[in-house]
């Protein structure tokens, strides 16, 4: 009966964990590409190790970013401009999205704003085909959760090594 039980719990977490990595992989397949300018960081921390340290542009243009609270989410809309690139536009309110709007989901952490991630880890020995990010590629999904796919440069360029 114990054996049972495990086997079936194990099955359950596997199925679960496994749902989780398909839905991911479903959003950054099918998810609406946004691409979010860096803010500048400090460079002395710019490379740290296998991750860069990211700040988004717009989550500077956040009014009230700034709250007292330890924590805090919420949600923004931001309008896609010819090359995809987000603009901050206003907090949500739950009115209907207008064409080219975008919902995005972000948390306070500390009093600083944080898209989905603010890091972006890389391959050993990889750091220098990423010094010239410029803008986070976002795959949206409809929830407004966001998951970062890549690095762009100013040209809007992928960066990172070649894929064999």
């Amino acid at each position: 009966m114990r054996r049972t039980v495990a086997l079936v719990a194990g099955l359950l977490l596997l199925a679960a964990v496994n749902w989780g990595i398909m839905r991911r992989e479903s959003q950054l397949a099918g998810g609406i590409a946004v691409l979010l300018e860096l803010a500048p960081v400090d460079p002395r921390s710019l490379m740290q190790g296998d991750y860069m340290a990211l700040r988004f542009k717009v989550a500077n243009e956040i009014p009230g970013r700034h709250l007292n609270q330890q924590t805090a989410d919420g949600r923004i809309i931001v309008r896609l401009d010819e090359r995809g690139v987000g603009r901050f536009l206003r907090r949500d309110d739950g009115s209907a999205l207008n064409p080219g709007e975008i919902a995005m989901r972000y948390r306070v952490r500390h009093g600083t704003v944080k898209f989905a991630t603010n890091a972006y880890f890389f391959q050993e020995g990889t750091a220098g085909a990423f010094e010239a990010a410029r803008y986070g590629e976002f795959r949206a999904a409809p929830s407004g959760d966001l998951l970062l796919a890549n690095l762009r440069g100013a040209n809007l360029e992928r960066l990172g090594p070649p894929v064999r």
